[in-house]
């Protein structure tokens, strides 16, 4: 066989192996790292935070956006307050910085007192007495000491001032409109909640879920779906004691030390304006880019399709495709099916570039074969998101000319 015939013949396999094997890391290699290329950051359904901002920056409206991530949805109204459990003060008790016209409230006997003040009292805190009291005190600079003030049978709340300030277990001050609640949950601890109006409570939202130099438009569908996947919850939690909590697990949230004039304005262009679907808040949920498509959720206006928006000219999503790489041991770890020797995309959505997200994984190794979820897989490996695909180590170049003739 002549060098031109075996070439030919070569590159037609390595082709043809490519094509076949481009779902499939098979061997893994015990020594390299696994190289992972993926698109977006979240879980994909709802609003694509950076795609609203590329459709802003295409000159849609805000309403345009929002019809676009939630489809099927109509315009409603939402007002009232919320309850936001503080998850950063792990203190037994809510204490605050003393302040002019600083009030107790006692929420079982609904009384208000405006606290004292001196010169040398710098902090107030509602602790946890008995099985459901609670003790106010109060804390002399001077003297470094705690003095009881007084004795409640249930709960209180510090009210007063335009913002309340909340003083954390690393002496850091973060400061909160509305009241500063202490919540009588399971364990020896007090909860503390901040209770304030919604539109107040967005104030400390936006600015932390969105970028503020962002276009307005992108900022207004930002408040929009945040004041509606808050709506949402507030419905559903009337058992407990607060809505929502302050981190990512719900929306993060930094009271009013957060809070920019540019989100701001946004929040108060649309004043309580909300999503409904059938005449009910949706669960507004968003994630911070999808990759080039939205994903399908169990709600009727959570579809998987195309999206241009999320990497849009201009619109600098860092997010719109990465790539990392993990270990053998990292993957060993994850998959625990004994030694590696492959991985296996065997179900994508369909949907979007190289096929959309991951549905389904293959993990074949030493000791069994196991299936798990893109999801799954995005957890263990520490992934953006369930859009990733493994990329084969390459080939090693053969280089035909030095290979003698055959025939």
């Amino acid at each position: 066989m002549k060098r031109a015939m075996v070439a030919v013949v070569l590159a037609s396999t390595l082709l043809s192996a490519t094509a076949e094997a481009r779902e499939v890391l098979l061997p893994v290699d015990q020594q390299a790292n696994t190289t992972i290329t993926g698109r977006g950051y979240g879980h994909g359904r709802g609003m694509s935070q950076y795609g609203a901002q590329g459709a802003a920056i295409a000159g849609r409206s805000a309403k345009t956006i929002l019809d676009f991530y939630y489809p099927g949805t109509t315009v409603g109204k939402a007002t009232g307050g919320i309850r936001i459990r503080i998850t950063a003060d792990t203190t037994d008790g809510v204490r605050v910085a003393a302040a002019n016209q600083l009030r107790i409230r006692d929420l079982k006997a609904g009384q208000v007192t405006t606290l004292p003040t001196a010169s040398t009292r710098n902090q107030w805190s509602i602790d946890p007495y008995g099985e459901h009291g609670s003790r106010v005190r109060s804390y002399n600079a001077g003297t470094k000491a705690w003095t009881l003030w007084k004795t409640l049978a249930g709960m209180a709340q510090f009210e007063g001032p335009t913002t309340i300030s909340l003083i954390l277990p690393s002496g850091s001050v973060v400061r909160y409109r509305g009241a500063l609640r202490s919540g009588d949950v399971a364990g020896a601890h007090l909860d503390t909640i901040n209770v304030l109006p919604l539109e107040s409570y967005l104030r400390g939202v936006v600015p932390r879920e969105a970028l503020v130099s962002w276009k307005p438009a992108a900022l207004q569908a930002q408040s929009v779906a945040a004041r509606t996947y808050s709506v949402y919850y507030r419905k559903r939690s009337t058992a407990r004691i607060y809505d929502l909590c302050d981190t990512t697990s719900c929306q993060v949230y930094g009271g009013s030390n957060s809070e920019q004039t540019a989100t701001n304005t946004a929040i108060a262009a649309t004043a309580g304006q909300i999503r409904l679907y059938k005449g009910n808040p949706i669960i507004a949920e968003f994630s911070s880019s999808n990759g080039g498509a939205t994903a399908a959720g169990t709600p009727a206006y959570q579809v998987m399709k195309v999206d241009g928006w999320d990497a849009y000219p201009g619109n600098r999503n860092p997010y719109a495709s990465w790539s990392v790489s993990r270990t053998s041991a990292q993957l060993q770890a994850a998959f625990g099916v004994g030694t590696l020797r492959s991985l296996r995309v065997t179900k994508r959505t369909g949907v979007g570039p190289t096929g959309g997200r991951v549905v389904s994984v293959e993990a074949v190794g030493s000791s069994g074969k196991r299936v798990f979820t893109g999801d799954q897989v995005r957890s263990k490996l520490g992934l953006r998101s369930a859009w990733f695909t493994f990329v084969p180590p390459q080939p090693a170049t053969v280089d035909i000319s030095r290979q003698p003739e055959i025939g």
